[in-house]
Order: C-alpha cells, then sequence, then structure tokens
C-alpha cells in the first residue's frame, strides 16, 4: 500500500491543536525516537506527534485518517521486536503519535482495587503510586524504568509474575483507546464480568497499535506484599527444577509469585560483565533459579523449610535465602541483569519462545543440540520464566569471530530455524515481545493460515485504510517470498 505524505494543511492543524511540546517536525527532535530499543532498525517519520490528552490523540487519528496518513504509536520505545519504529511501507511518511505526554494516573480506588492510568505513565512510576494507597500492580520486568503502560498494554507484556498473575491481558480491567477512524472506545468501567459478545478490549491488547491507540486503561491491583522471602538455588537439571517447582507448589500454593531459571553460562555472564555482582552459592551448579514467595510474616521461614527438604530429597543440590531486602535486590539483580551481560559479551540471535510448561525442559536441550549441529560453532542459551513455558533461547555467535558479520550472515536463518523447531512443538515463536516487524516473516511463514485470515479480517475491518502501525505485527505481501 502506497501511503501518502501528511499535507501541509494537517501539519499545520495538528501544529496549532498541539503546540511547540506535542508537535515538531525538527530532525533532532525526532532522532532519538526513530531507532528502536535493541538498536537494529531505524527509521523515518514526517513529524513527531505528542497528544498530551485523549481529546488530543482523537483529533490527531481523526485528521490523519481523513488524508489516509498512517500512524506508528509509540511508548517508551523499549520494543524488543522493531514494533514502534517508523518502518517500512509508510517510512518517511508516517505520524510517529507519542503517548509520553499522557502520564496522569486519573483515580486509584482501594475498593474496586482498581487504578485508571494514562497510556504514558512509566510502569516505575504506577507501581510508586499504587504502593501509596497499599496496593500493588504485579508485573514487573526489567524495563520498568522505560515501559510505559500503552506499550505494555499493546505487547500484551509479561514479565516475573505471570506464574501467579498472567500476563496484561489478565490484569486489564478496561480500556479507552481512539479507533482507526477517530473514534473513541470508552470502555474504562473496573468490570470483572461483562458478556456483551465481542471484548474489543482483549482485541486491542496485543494488537500492537494496529487496531488503535491506547490512551488509557484500568488495571488490576492486589493487596501490598506483606513480606517476601527470595532464595537462589542451584540444581543438576532443568527437569529437576521444575519438578521442585511443582513441589513448592503444592506446598505452599500460590504465594510462589516468580519462579525464574538461569543457566551456569548465564550466571557467569552476570558476574563477568556487571559490576558489584557476585556469586550466590559457593559451587557451581549447571542451573540454578531465583524463587520469590510472598504471603505472612513466616514466609521465610516455610521456603527454607521447603529447600532443606528438596536438599535432602536430592531434588536441589544447594540454596540461600537472601536474609535482607539488600540481598533480596542482589539476587534479582543477577536475574534480571542477564540480558544486559549478554549484550556486553556479543551479539545474539534472541528468541522470546514459549512451549508447554511439561515440554520445556527437553525443549531447551534437544533445541540446542540440533541448533549447534545446524550451525557449528554457536552457543545456544536459553534462560527466563520457566513457571510459565516462556523462555529467552538465545543463540551466541561461535566464540573468538567477527560476532557482528556472524548476525549479519547468519542471524535471520538461526531465527528462522529457531521457530521452526518451537513450532512444530506446539509452541510459539513469540510469548511475550510480540511480533513487531524483526518476527513479521516468520510468522507469515510459520503461523496457521486460519489465525492469520482472521487476523486481517479483523485489521479490514476496524482499519480498513490500513493506517494504524503498518509494517507491524500482519505479514506483508513479500514476507511470502522464500528465505
Amino acid at each position: 500500500m502506497a501511503y501518502p505524505m501528511p499535507s501541509a494543511a494537517l501539519l499545520g492543524a495538528l501544529a496549532d491543536r498541539l503546540g511547540p511540546q506535542g508537535f515538531t517536525t525538527d530532525p533532532a527532535d525526532l532522532a532519538p525516537w526513530l531507532t528502536d530499543w535493541r538498536r537494529r532498525l531505524t527509521g523515518a517519520a514526517a513529524a513527531l506527534v505528542s497528544p498530551a490528552t485523549v481529546d488530543e490523540a482523537a483529533f490527531v487519528v481523526a485528521r490523519a485518517a481523513a488524508e489516509g496518513v498512517a500512524i506508528v504509536p509509540q511508548g517508551g520505545n523499549s520494543s524488543m521486536v522493531g514494533g514502534a519504529t517508523p518502518a517500512g511501507p509508510a517510512a518517511g511518511r508516517a505520524l510517529l503519535v507519542s503517548t509520553r505526554r499522557m502520564r496522569a494516573i486519573r483515580s486509584i480506588s482501594t475498593d474496586d482495587n482498581a487504578v485508571i492510568a494514562e497510556a504514558g505513565v512509566v510502569l516505575a512510576d504506577l507501581h510508586a503510586a499504587v504502593e501509596e494507597q497499599q496496593r500493588r500492580f504485579p508485573l514487573s520486568l526489567a524495563a520498568k524504568g522505560n515501559a510505559t503502560i500503552g506499550g505494555l498494554v499493546s505487547t500484551n507484556a509479561g514479565g516475573t509474575q505471570v506464574l501467579r498473575f498472567g500476563p496484561m491481558r489478565a490484569l486489564v480491567l478496561g480500556l479507552e483507546a481512539v479507533l482507526p477512524d477517530g473514534s473513541l472506545f470508552r470502555g474504562l468501567a473496573p468490570l470483572r464480568k461483562d458478556n456483551r459478545g465481542y471484548d474489543l478490549k482483549q482485541l486491542l491488547i496485543g494488537g500492537e497499535g494496529t487496531l488503535g491507540l491506547v490512551t488509557a486503561a484500568t488495571l488490576r491491583l492486589v493487596p501490598a506484599i506483606e513480606a517476601r522471602a527470595v532464595a537462589w538455588i542451584g540444581l543438576r537439571s532443568a527437569q529437576d527444577a521444575l519438578t521442585l517447582l511443582r513441589a513448592l507448589e503444592d506446598r505452599l500454593g500460590e504465594a510462589v509469585e516468580s519462579f525464574e531459571l538461569v543457566p551456569a553460562e548465564g550466571l557467569a555472564l552476570v558476574l563477568r560483565h556487571i559490576p558489584g555482582t557476585q556469586a550466590p552459592l559457593s559451587e557451581h551448579w549447571t542451573w540454578n533459579v531465583l524463587v520469590e514467595a510472598v504471603g505472612a510474616g513466616a514466609i521465610g521461614d516455610r521456603l527454607q523449610a521447603e529447600l532443606f527438604a528438596a536438599i535432602e530429597a536430592g531434588l536441589a543440590g544447594d540454596a540461600t535465602i537472601a536474609a535482607s531486602e539488600a540481598q533480596a535486590e542482589a539476587l534479582w539483580k543477577l536475574r534480571e541483569s542477564l540480558s544486559e551481560a549478554e549484550a556486553r559479551d556479543g551479539l545474539a540471535a534472541k528468541h522470546d519462545i514459549a512451549v508447554p510448561v511439561a515440554d520445556m525442559p527437553g525443549f531447551m536441550a534437544q533445541a540446542s543440540e540440533a541448533v549447534v549441529a545446524r550451525f557449528p560453532g554457536t552457543r545456544p542459551i536459553a534462560f527466563g520464566h520457566l513457571g510459565d513455558g516462556n523462555v529467552h533461547f538465545n543463540v551466541r555467535a561461535p566464540a573468538g569471530g567477527d560476532d557482528r558479520a556472524w548476525f549479519a550472515g547468519q542471524a535471520a536463518s538461526v531465527s528462522r530455524f529457531v521457530h521452526g523447531l518451537v513450532t512444530a512443538a506446539g509452541g510459539t515463536l513469540s510469548a511475550e515481545h510480540g511480533i513487531g516487524r524483526f518476527k513479521r516473516a516468520d510468522f507469515a511463514a510459520l503461523a496457521d493460515p486460519v489465525r492469520l485470515a482472521a487476523m486481517r479480517a479483523i485489521k479490514a475491518a476496524l482499519d480498513p485504510a490500513g493506517i494504524m502501525n503498518p509494517g507491524a505485527l500482519l505479514p506483508l505481501a513479500e514476507d511470502a517470498s522464500p528465505q
């Protein structure tokens, strides 16, 4: 599809309505927002538009829709798959619509256990605001200082507490969004039950901005943590880790909120590249697990007793429990710094995949063997959210070589191979980061045609002109060609 450049009349109307803080075409102002989070893709936009209110957002979309001008929504620009970068069929002609000025927390209700936050609210700021009301929003991730509510909704973000609370899809009670024709969907009521047919809210969650511009969300809150216990456990196998998880769940129930798997090579990368980190256990273990359990004041004693039992039974090798908040944060730093440490070590082909939980230990081992056999010298590493079947299965360049040259020549083939393995295993090539622009071709090649046809039909019904985030999520015609 050929997208027109915004007319001078459109740009003038936007400038008049939004003012200098909300509208710019200055290349220096646009530059920081045109490159994706991983610095793999740089795009171009006709203007950067930053509405501060929902009425301004609706005005922007309506005026763009009248001319068929493309819109690329952007929150904190923390997409891992290039989903918020104005590249592709509308590059240079799209309006880059930032929600960063829409940062009001409209209300917090302890009776409804709900908060209404605008799309530009940063996750860390939301956490701080609800904690003042003795509540918490039970979703966290390493990019919480940058990620915004609109982006988290649009990508159905997961994080480290999905095991108990689910991803954003399970935490969004209501949405407000500007649809592609400029009309406003007002669905912020904090309803736990609503059976009025098709749920537009759920289409927008995970829609990556292709069906509308999310402007605010009503989010579920839970009581503040009374006490938490954080432990690091060394194990001999990933299967032992899964067995330990089920044992802890049987004994502690929903107190177990996080269960993060870290291989020995992942821990070694963190210790090598992240200052101020140290090994939590005296011995080397093939696999490690970070566990967080929350509950009453005795939760630490209960977790400790279960870990002692696991060690005595030979299920776990060794364990340590944080004796203070500082020690707990130090253990979490080992897990949350893994991606940064990996990046400092060199380039890797990154994959955010999921298979059924019971199959994950075997899949990681078999897929690693298959990747090395197909691409000799590569170094697979898998880590992440074992409890919900989602791991980051990354493939590092061969040691001692030119990792940039390897990435340029091999990464796409490696990713297609890995995505093929996970699809054959009944899994997904995107468990929490979305499809964006980076995974679109593999999605086109590997997805169920029925799924793709239904998605295209929904897109055509809600956005017949195709102006919302073109080139993201939905495959393009060129994606069908062999690679």
